[in-house]
């Protein structure tokens, strides 16, 4: 079964609704062929309303434009753009056979029977679901439900694949299992895939790139680890992890340094005035008279790793993780060693 590869953008992008709330800022977005982007922001952020957008349910404000490819959609209404839709819940037929919730829109499309049972049967065959075809929904799995709902949006085969939030109904230890299970078959599928998610892990799990949104705005576009090592905004940099605050004043900043304690760290003065460190790049050991000087405050065993917060004078505590068999307890004093390769620069949008 050949599925197409074509880009997505979506060029200046917003939505007004009638009561003037702004839903979506103006935004910018290409996806290239054959990529999974996620679209990745709290509640409220405007992933669905973009999401929405692309898909045809809603018109972006007046100079807004979707193109698929070179074809400028925007005026297309969902029926025609061949989209494929995954929702939270799959919304599966419950009276039908897993064959038969695949085979669904191609029926409905009047596509001859030996058509459709040469597309379902590849699908069934690409999804694993073999032997469960005839078994309804109540009779699967939930990460086999999945699948019946990935196959049943590609049979059409869409242009393009759009997943909202497809693994927020699932148990958390079920969401685990089911996440890498998902990459691999949207890889598989080698589709243009948009997928809307809250939850950061699964977003880098799944995406090949991620766009962090927040307040109806795109905030930084990119792969998972360029988008944790160098954010361009505060809120990316919290929302893809823990960080702690480090601040300095106007003269380290100007002097190009930062003092910890008594000791003082070249510091590029471009960094600013607020800097930014994740508790993983914060190495700590018994005290030295070179380095600066913490005392640890509190102590939580996380299970793969030990949590610490640790106060250095002039500083808010900074959660620092260590190994799992660190002995450091509280009120110990230890000493604190950050690389300044490692420091981010703190920046609000």
């Amino acid at each position: 079964m050949e599925l197409e590869q074509i880009s997505l953008s979506a060029m200046d992008c917003a939505k007004t609704y009638p009561d003037g709330t702004r839903g979506l800022l103006n935004s910018n977005l290409r996806v290239e062929p054959g990529e999974i982007m996620a679209l990745l922001g709290p509640s409220g952020c405007g992933k669905t309303t973009l999401l929405r957008i692309l898909a045809g349910l809603e018109a972006p404000d007046h100079g807004g434009r979707v193109l698929f490819g070179e074809h400028d959609v925007t005026q297309c209404p969902i029926e025609q753009r061949r989209v494929g839709m995954v929702f939270q819940h799959y919304a599966l037929f419950p009276h039908m056979s897993a064959r038969r919730n695949i085979e669904y829109g191609l029926r409905v499309r009047g596509i001859e029977r030996q058509v459709r049972e040469n597309i379902v049967g590849e699908l069934i065959d690409l999804v694993r679901l073999n032997g469960l075809e005839h078994k309804r929904p109540n009779e699967l799995s939930g990460g086999q439900r999945q699948r019946v709902a990935l196959a049943r949006a590609v049979a059409a085969q869409p242009k393009i694949l759009l997943l909202d939030e497809p693994l927020t109904a699932l148990d958390s230890k079920l969401k685990d299992a089911l996440r890498d299970e998902l990459a691999e078959l949207l890889r598989r599928l080698g589709m243009t895939a948009i997928y809307v998610t809250h939850d950061q892990q699964e977003a880098m799990a799944v995406a090949d790139r991620m766009a962090v949104m927040q307040s109806g705005q795109i905030m930084q576009v990119g792969d998972a680890e360029s988008l944790y090592r160098n954010p361009t905004h505060t809120f990316v940099a919290n929302f893809l992890g823990r960080v702690n605050v480090i601040r300095r004043d106007a003269e380290q900043t100007s002097q190009g340094t930062l003092i910890l304690g008594k000791s003082v760290f070249p510091v590029p003065a471009y960094l600013g005035e607020e800097l930014l460190v994740r508790p993983e790049d914060i190495v700590i050991d018994q005290p030295r008279v070179d380095r600066p000087l913490g005392t640890v405050e509190q102590r939580s065993f996380r299970g793969d790793r030990v949590q610490l917060r640790v106060l250095v004078e002039g500083q808010d505590l900074f959660s620092v993780d260590v190994a799992r068999d660190a002995l450091f307890k509280r009120g110990d004093k230890v000493s604190v060693t950050i690389n300044p390769s490692t420091l981010m620069r703190a920046k609000e949008a």
